[in-house]
């Protein structure tokens, strides 16, 4: 089916839309050009209920709420040029020192104060899909080289959101490019303690207590929060003390597209798989996002009512020596695939 399109509101002089893609098995994505964001996905839950399922806004003005830019959770956002923090908010490459705007602390979060999912995208329509593009220009904050960007939203008949990134700069410069939606599988019934997950990763970074990456690896064989065999993760919880925010990764790191982690939860009967040729991914269960957050019908969000499976290379990658594909050299292309994949 052909996306639809309506008006979402308006920045700057440009128009912001909506795009609504959806599928013959009852699920709808709706996505603006405003960061390339997902908005909202709504699915059947085992009893054939459609609804919500991510946390996002129904109007586009509640993207710019004081209590949103207050939190600043980059609900369903593309986000880039390179995601995660960058510690001091510097790299060298190339023998050169770059320096970016320090937006948590002092290091760069998130591709800076406006990164991509803070930018208008031009939209083409194909066949269930969105390809959005938009041009990054050289320094822009603080990154060197020209960057034509594009990430492709497809929804299939097999309950696919299949997420395609393609950049291409003119100049060696960081690239990791992530979708940062939370998901709540029932709904917001309830928060995401109930939900189970399997991740197939023995290994996590080390941060340091700035939230940024030092470099180092560990093991979490045996640990309370190694989940190649699935946990609940209300159960990991209480056992770390503390919500998850871990950069796991993968054991193939071949670049490769892989099933990475399954998500369920066994009220709803929803299930959500991740596939992703990408090394890592971040899983995060919102242990910052603010109980001032709600959608406009009342759906609460906060802390534990969401998760994310932010799939991308490594934190503070440009820093840290044989970090794999952190840079994309000139004549290069950046590509990157990620699938969610529903169930019910």
């Amino acid at each position: 089916m052909k996306p639809t399109i309506t008006k979402f509101g308006e920045l700057k002089g440009s128009e912001v839309k909506l795009f609504t893609l959806s599928n013959s098995n009852g699920i709808k994505v709706k996505i603006t050009n405003y960061g390339a964001t997902i908005t909202s996905i709504t699915c059947p839950d085992k009893n054939g209920d459609v609804s919500e399922i991510v946390c996002g806004f129904d109007t586009f003005d509640s993207y710019f709420a004081d209590e949103y830019k207050a939190n600043s959770p980059y609900f369903g956002g593309t986000v880039g040029r390179y995601c995660s923090q960058i510690k001091d908010a510097k790299f060298s490459l190339n023998g050169d020192i770059y320096n970016l705007a320090e937006n948590c602390g002092e290091n760069n979060l998130h591709g800076g104060v406006v990164g991509f999912d803070k930018r208008i995208w031009n939209a083409e329509l194909l066949d269930n899909a969105i390809k959005f593009s938009l041009y990054s220009k050289t320094m822009e904050e603080g990154y060197p080289g020209n960057v034509e960007v594009a990430v492709t939203y497809t929804l299939t008949d097999e309950n696919q959101i299949k997420i395609d990134y393609v950049a291409t700069p003119d100049d060696d410069t960081p690239l990791a490019l992530t979708n940062h939606t939370y998901f709540n599988l029932n709904s917001f019934k309830s928060n995401v303690e109930c939900h189970n997950v399997r991740l197939n990763a023995s290994k996590k970074q080390v941060w340091d207590e700035t939230g940024a990456a030092t470099g180092e690896v560990v093991s979490v064989k045996g640990k309370a929060d190694d989940l190649r065999e699935g946990k609940k993760i209300g159960d990991v919880h209480m056992a770390m003390g503390d919500g998850f925010e871990h950069f796991y990764l993968f054991d193939d790191q071949s670049f490769s597209l892989q099933e990475v982690a399954n998500v369920s939860c066994p009220e709803s009967g929803r299930s959500l798989k991740v596939s992703t040729t990408e090394p890592g991914t971040l899983l995060y269960t919102g242990k910052y996002t603010s109980d001032e957050l709600k959608r406009e019908n009342g759906l609460q969000y906060g802390k534990y009512r969401g998760f994310c499976i932010e799939t991308h290379r490594y934190p503070n990658g440009p820093n840290i020596v044989d970090s794999p594909k952190s840079i994309t050299k000139k004549g290069e292309t950046f590509e990157s695939t990620t699938i969610f994949k529903l169930a019910w």
